[in-house]
């Protein structure tokens, strides 16, 4: 949220915000379009190649050991659902042909019924 202080009571004039608009317009566009204009010119580099990759198993394996070690540390853990939520999650991954979001999504659900459905 912006807050536009001024020295009176009187709102902005519409120059004012509609400036300010326009520049928060050019400034969003621009950090949007720029990764892709730069990496229009690496399409070639084997490094960017390797990290395209690598990159989304590696972000999302950290993003498994974080939420799984912060979730087997809370004291309320039982750790066998967890367990049993990280197995369906990689037996529909490597039994549904790789398929990502199905194997989070079919891990995410398995995960949320043990634990809201099973004492």
């Amino acid at each position: 949220m912006i807050l536009l202080v001024t020295s009176t009571a009187t709102p902005p004039a519409t120059w004012y915000i509609i400036a300010a608009v326009a520049i928060m317009f050019v400034v969003t566009f621009a950090l949007r379009a720029l990764p892709f204009a730069i990496l229009a010119k690496l399409r070639d580099s084997k490094f960017v190649n390797i990290m395209a990759l690598w990159m989304p198993a590696g972000i999302l394996g950290l993003l498994a050991i974080v939420i799984f070690y912060s979730t087997a540390a809370a004291p309320d853990t039982v750790l066998w659902k967890l367990l049993v939520a990280v197995a369906v999650t990689i037996a529909s991954h490597l039994c549904l042909g790789r398929r990502t979001l199905v194997s989070i999504g079919l891990g995410t659900v398995t995960y949320v019924v043990l634990v809201n459905f099973i004492a």
